[in-house]
């Protein structure tokens, strides 16, 4: 049996990530291959709803694709046709900046800026040079406001002091603000892109978050969504299909057009995505571990979807199938230390790995060996098509990280097995490790070609800031009780039960509120890294993010430990086309 598939891929036209908490699976088909004790935690149902075939989808439930393979030229064309329609429009139109600031926003809003990326940065150029003119002194606080957002999220840093000039003598904002929805629902968006030190967007943020909760029951769900699902801290793709499928009232001329191209494309991109998971899912079986590895998860949608969700730009077809197979590994090595290895056992995978040879495996059990190949191949094969592409090869690198997290595996089970509860900074400092986000961001890195130089490889196996403060988001979320993994029950610690611990006479809600705190100040230094991005492109940043994003859908569990948004989100990102007035419109 092949370990690694020997397919050869070429892109399709155009705890992370793991929980932590761990498992044990009854009537394991691998036999244990030691007399030392298994690390049972707590007893697990395999849920496998998130890791159907492709087959399994394309029924009456969820429906066909919308373009059939046959007609995909032809809808490319009409596609193009528009595409180039609206850039002439976009153009022209931009050149008022308020029309700027609204066409920018629609564009990325409906998930298609990466079709108009030099565009884009024209306005945001323009808009920059007018923020220090005394042009700004006459706009009103939703175009303040909307200014400040796009600037920020486009890597310009705009000082939140722009602002200042909406409160009165007393330093609070003023009254009259409370009546311009329009303006509040816009102070809230930007207020998100707050970093450490900024109190204004404090305030600007709790002052709009209280004004708009008044108006929510009056002025229907889009103050609802605005206040539940802020947009920098919302996956974009999700908000574009939502804002697809709804009755969408176009205000501008242009803005029908653009609806036109953004649902064309949606389909396109989502036809793409389908034939990735397809290969995605020819390559997991081929592997062989799913069969080998009785224990452990069954998910290859889950972890795709994680790829599809940190790298958006359609072509990147193949870093997203690459990244996807590194995301699988994190699942089941994670499910070797947390479901089935014994200490002595896991152990020796450590120092097999630290070592890195194959031959180093050869004491380990034939289950490790398993890993320890699939491993090794997969992270040979990125390496040299890294290499291939961008000259230099980042196997030492990817070694690294994957070592890293070894360790810090192995750390969390030798604190479980001691039964002792280590200081809560402690823990985090290797939850972050533990969580697999660092590996997930070191192959993005050197998948889109950052490593270029020492410098910055250098700073990559470090684990910058970007990554400690995107992973801290996501164990801290973890931790807060809501991530059960599917099925389980109990867990092995977190950050609140370590904090309380050391706390005696701190009560259960207090502790989360200062969990909660943490994440909003892990939040603001995730936006102060991509504001001041020296080594990082925007595709990582926007990566890093998209990470941070996905943290709350992923680790949404209902009563019955399953994750029902998740679900959804995958069928309507992959399965569920936006609907169009006519298959192929009329040509412009």
């Amino acid at each position: 049996m092949a370990l690694v598939s020997t397919l050869s891929f070429s892109p399709p036209n155009s705890p992370i990530i793991m929980n932590k908490t761990p498992r044990i699976i009854h009537n394991s088909s691998v036999v244990p291959p030691s007399s030392s004790p298994r690390i049972p935690r707590c007893i697990v149902v395999p849920d496998h709803s998130l890791a159907p075939t492709p087959s399994q989808y394309f029924d009456r439930t969820y429906g066909h694709p919308i373009i059939t393979f046959g007609q995909q030229d032809e809808f490319r064309v009409e596609h193009a046709n528009k595409l180039e329609t609206f850039k002439r429009i976009f153009g022209e139109v931009s050149e008022d900046p308020l029309q700027g600031l609204a066409m920018t926003d629609a564009i990325q809003r409906l998930g298609i800026d990466h079709h108009f990326q030099h565009e884009i940065e024209q306005v945001l150029q323009r808009q920059y040079m007018l923020s220090g003119d005394n042009y700004v002194h006459n706009c009103d606080l939703h175009e303040v406001s909307l200014r400040f957002r796009l600037l920020r999220q486009g890597g310009y840093f705009l000082p939140a002091g722009v602002f200042n000039r909406f409160k009165d003598k007393e330093g609070s904002f003023r009254h009259e603000l409370c009546m311009d929805i329009k303006g509040l629902i816009e102070l809230y968006e930007a207020s998100q892109l707050e970093i450490e030190g900024e109190d204004v967007l404090d305030e600007a943020r709790e002052f709009s978050f209280k004004n708009l909760s008044k108006w929510q029951d009056s002025k229907g769900g889009h103050i609802s969504n605005t206040l539940d699902q802020p947009i920098h801290k919302s996956l974009p793709r999700l908000k574009a299909r939502n804002l697809l499928t709804s009755d969408l009232q176009a205000t501008n001329g242009w803005l029908n057009i653009l609806q036109d191209v953004a649902k064309m494309d949606f389909n396109l991109v989502q036809s793409l995505h389908q034939r990735e998971i397809a290969h995605v899912s020819d390559w997991w079986k081929q592997l062989g571990l799913a069969k080998e590895l009785g224990f452990a998860r069954d998910q290859p949608m889950k972890w795709y979807i994680w790829s599809i969700t940190c790298l958006t730009d359609p072509t990147l077809s193949e870093q997203r199938i690459d990244l996807t197979k590194a995301i699988s590994l994190i699942y089941v090595i994670d499910d070797v230390f947390d479901v089935y290895g014994t200490l002595d056992e896991l152990t020796l995978f450590v120092q097999a790995v630290e070592r890195w040879d194959c031959g180093a495996s050869d004491g380990l059990p034939d289950y490790m060996k398993l890993c320890f190949k699939a491993l090794d191949d997969i992270t040979n094969e990125i390496s040299q098509k890294v290499h291939e592409e961008y000259g230099r090869n980042p196997i030492d690198s990817l070694r690294k990280a994957w070592k890293t997290l070894f360790r810090a595996f192995l750390v969390e089970a030798r604190w479980f097995g001691s039964g002792k509860f280590p200081k809560a900074r402690e823990y985090l400092e290797n939850g972050i490790i533990s969580s697999g986000v660092h590996i997930v961001l070191v192959h993005i890195f050197f998948l889109l070609g950052l490593g270029s130089t020492d410098q910055n490889v250098e700073i990559i196996d470090n684990n910058p800031s970007i990554i400690s403060t995107t992973a801290a988001i996501l164990r801290l979320w973890d931790d807060l009780g809501s991530a059960k993994d599917e099925n389980q029950n109990g867990h092995d610690g977190s950050y609140v039960d370590c904090y309380m611990k050391e706390h005696q006479d701190i009560e259960i809600e207090s502790a989360r509120q200062h969990v909660i705190d943490m994440i909003s100040d892990a939040w603001k230094a995730l936006n102060q890294e991509c504001l001041s991005r020296e080594s990082f492109s925007m595709t990582f940043c926007k990566a890093s993010l998209n990470i941070a994003r996905m943290v709350p859908l992923m680790y949404s569990y209902d009563e019955k430990q399953r994750l029902p948004s998740l679900d959804e989100y995958i069928k309507s990102l992959l399965y569920q086309s936006v609907p169009m007035k006519t298959l192929f419109p009329t040509k412009i």
